[in-house]
């Protein structure tokens, strides 16, 4: 369940986007944005989320969906903590990871940026 990106995990629903974007929460770390609400998912799993990439910012899809793979895999690899902090807790959240940057960076720094706003999160969630 730790290292998986089911389809379950996934921020499909329209009107959770649109509360997500509404009544929200945000978190920066250079390149990306976080932006999350606590809320009752539909489905059984803690986390729900999804990423986009500015079609302003890069024209060709190519760079779009290299960049979400990049952001999706990072947050794959490194959701274990905030998962077990929202079980034991007994929560829910829904989060949109944004990227902000108008060049394609490398994997590391994203996933280093991605790191430090689960961190953040966790904190949040916890306090």
């Amino acid at each position: 369940m730790y290292f998986t990106y089911s389809k379950k995990e996934k921020l499909c629903s329209k009107t959770l986007i649109d509360k997500l974007f509404e009544k929200n929460k945000r978190l920066k770390k250079f390149p990306l944005h976080l932006i999350w609400i606590e809320t009752e998912l539909s489905a059984d799993v803690p986390v729900q989320s999804m990423v986009s990439v500015s079609k302003r910012r890069f024209k060709k899809a190519v760079s779009r969906n290299l960049l979400k793979r990049r952001m999706r895999e990072a947050f794959r690899l490194n959701k274990a903590s905030l998962y077990q902090s929202l079980l034991s807790e007994n929560k829910q959240i829904a989060l949109a990871f944004i990227y902000q940057s108008n060049e394609i960076l490398p994997y590391g720094d994203i996933e280093k940026s991605l790191i430090t706003l689960l961190a953040g999160l966790q904190e949040k969630l916890t306090a």
